[in-house]
């Protein structure tokens, strides 16, 4: 099986959230989508979803 490049942006994640919760009729502030964002990229690194590297 062939490996892949996957680049994980929180920011991304974060407004990712951030428009979905709005949609759902919810206010998150800045800061709470940021933490959710986070959240969901520890959840990936402890399921082996995705390894973490140093910035290049």
């Amino acid at each position: 099986m062939k490996e892949a490049d996957l680049v994980i942006d929180t920011e991304e994640i974060a407004e990712f959230f951030y428009t979905e919760l709005v949609k759902r009729g919810y206010i998150p502030s800045e800061l709470e989508t940021f933490e959710l964002a986070d959240i969901t990229f520890e959840y990936m690194l402890r399921k082996a979803m995705i390894v973490e590297e140093e910035a290049r």
